[in-house]
């Protein structure tokens, strides 16, 4: 392909009517006090959009533009470019072709990677024009660390050979960044900070140890190495959140800070005595993430509507109920972040701190010095607080409390462990806490789960399977049938699981005069039946089919949701 023309994108934005004249002087004004590039300055003002940029682009120089949201990439054609290179041009490779490469660059007009690529490539190039948006995110999806992980376990199983290493005293010594182990171990939270996992799991087997990933809520290898190296990933994270080393016998709980790529991210670390070693998982909490506002979540309007009225008032208890990993922090997160505002004093006390909030009082429970939730609440409500969360209630002391403080002209979000938000209410009466004050204190319940979405890239039809027709017919009658169901076939986008993201599915339990009088009579059956008609339609599994309907997510899923909440 003949080298692209060097042309000005202020000049091509203008001339096809995407910006004016005025948004192009104030961009350019800005451009110069930031010394950032012209289209990312126009992307954060809102004067034009990524793909606009790209398809504006293409007309001008008569390229092709490629959706990489649908292009299905192929790993190995990509790793022909070296990540560093493809970073600092801005490029990634889609096509092989006789003579030569079809290159998706951000900026086509940028004639020194033009030049550069080609020499790299040793071959031609021919360009499209790819949102950089959308490049950003395949590169960090297509250059995992997966190889780098298992060449540095296995140059970590040839420096432990068959002798004994002290990793204790290599975590003391000098350069001990240059250990083996501690280049895996960054691989390994590198790899998964990357691909936005949650989760890492190092579980030593009887001649491998498996290191997995959760992504999505659902687990996937990452790497497999010899045995020999589990104890030595085990001892050296126990080193670094500072526990005994010499204690294998027992479980162990601790948490560590790292820094990936620029971003600091809190560790969560628990181990436990296996058959054949210390298994360790490790919940990444990244600080630099994103919180989300309550519109994001995936709360349904109608609901969303009550939610925000609930959480307004002065004093009560609000629960979000659920399963660990089934989003409920992000909830309250999302309601806090809301309520945020200079007149209200809000205290938070969590068992981690999961997310930094400007201009809120947090504090860090730590049982290893008697400072439970019970007795961070008790010191809490003498601070003054408007709004008090509580991160989870554990027990009878803690129920009582904040129960009593909802009555006493605070508002209260907590967490429960429960299938449902029926449940919630007698969970509470079962712990210990007085019927008459659960039916005065608490205001709302929300129950959720996180259902997996289809990957927007590679979904196409499916009509379900045998079992899945005879649940939908029990759940619908006929009124399944005609209806379009869709799936992901698997692509690089989603690294072949068919699912690229997660939302939440909601139902949520007002306290209304026939649930008071219910719980204060403290009635299990009666406090379901008095829950059903506010259920109606609205449950879990119903705003989960609600999705699977409307072709966002798959039967499979909504079965999954279903069984859970069900028991």
């Amino acid at each position: 392909m003949d080298r692209p023309e060097k042309v000005r994108l202020g000049d091509i934005l203008v001339a096809q009517k995407l910006i004016s004249r005025e948004q192009l002087t104030l961009g350019l004004a800005q451009q110069k006090k930031s010394g950032r590039r012209l289209g990312r300055v126009l992307l954060e003002q809102g004067f034009v959009s990524d793909e606009q940029i790209s398809e504006a682009i293409s007309r001008q120089l008569a390229i092709p533009f490629v959706n990489l949201k649908f292009y299905n990439l192929k790993p190995d054609l990509v790793r022909l470019l070296p990540e560093t290179q493809a970073r600092r041009f801005r490029a990634i490779m889609l096509e092989e072709r006789k003579a030569s490469y079809l290159v998706g660059l951000a900026d086509p007009t940028d004639l020194f990677a033009f030049d550069e690529l080609q020499r790299l490539l040793k071959r031609d190039i021919d360009v499209a024009v790819v949102s950089e948006a959308l490049l950003v995110q395949a590169i960090d999806r297509v250059y995992r660390r997966t190889e780098e992980i298992s060449g540095l376990a296995k140059e970590l199983e040839r420096d432990i050979g068959e002798d004994y290493i002290d990793f204790g005293a290599l975590g003391a010594g000098l350069g001990a960044e240059e250990a083996p182990v501690v280049k895996l171990l960054q691989s390994v939270f590198e790899d998964a900070v990357q691909v936005n996992a949650s989760d890492v799991h190092i579980e030593p087997q009887e001649t491998r140890v498996q290191i997995r990933v959760r992504i999505d809520g659902a687990l996937m290898p990452q790497a497999e190495a010899d045995s020999r190296i589990g104890p030595a990933l085990a001892q050296r994270l126990k080193l670094m959140a500072g526990l005994d080393i010499s204690e294998k016998r027992l479980p162990h709980d601790g948490r560590l800070n790292v820094m990936v790529r620029g971003q600091p991210v809190d560790v969560r670390m628990s181990t436990m005595p296996s058959q054949f070693g210390e298994s360790v998982v490790l919940r990444l909490l990244n600080r630099g993430s994103t919180l989300q506002n309550l519109d994001k979540i995936g709360m349904p309007a109608d609901m969303l509507v009550r939610f925000r009225d609930i959480i307004q008032r002065t004093s009560g208890m609000v629960l979000v109920t659920g399963p660990t990993g089934s989003g409920k922090t992000t909830t309250l997160y999302a309601a806090l972040q809301e309520m945020n505002t200079v007149d209200r004093k809000i205290i938070t006390i969590e068992d981690p701190i999961e997310y930094r909030l400007k201009g809120i009082t947090q504090v860090q429970v730590n049982e290893r010095i008697d400072l439970g939730f019970g007795r961070v609440l008790r010191s809490a409500l003498r601070q003054d607080p408007d709004v008090i969360l509580v991160g989870e209630i554990r027990d009878e002391d803690t129920a009582q409390i904040g129960l009593r403080a909802a009555l006493t002209g605070h508002m209260v979000f907590s967490t429960l462990h429960t299938r449902d938000a029926a449940s919630a209410a007698i969970r509470l009466i079962d712990m210990g806490a007085p019927s008459y004050m659960v039916a005065s204190s608490l205001h709302a319940v929300v129950a959720q789960r996180l259902l997996r979405l289809v990957c927007e890239s590679c979904k196409e039809e499916q009509p379900p399977e045998a079992h899945a027709e005879r649940w939908l017919e029990a759940q619908l009658g006929e009124g399944w049938v005609g209806r379009t169901f869709m799936h992901g076939r698997g692509c690089s986008h989603c690294n072949g699981t068919g699912y690229a993201g997660r939302t939440g599915v909601y139902e949520m339990l007002e306290m209304t005069p026939p649930l008071v009088r219910a719980a204060g009579m403290a009635d299990p059956n009666a406090f379901g039946e008095a829950a059903r008609p506010q259920l109606q339609g609205r449950t879990l599994t119903a705003r989960a089919l609600e999705l699977v309907l409307a072709g966002r997510s798959t039967v499979s899923e909504v079965i999954r949701v279903a069984t859970d909440v069900e028991g």
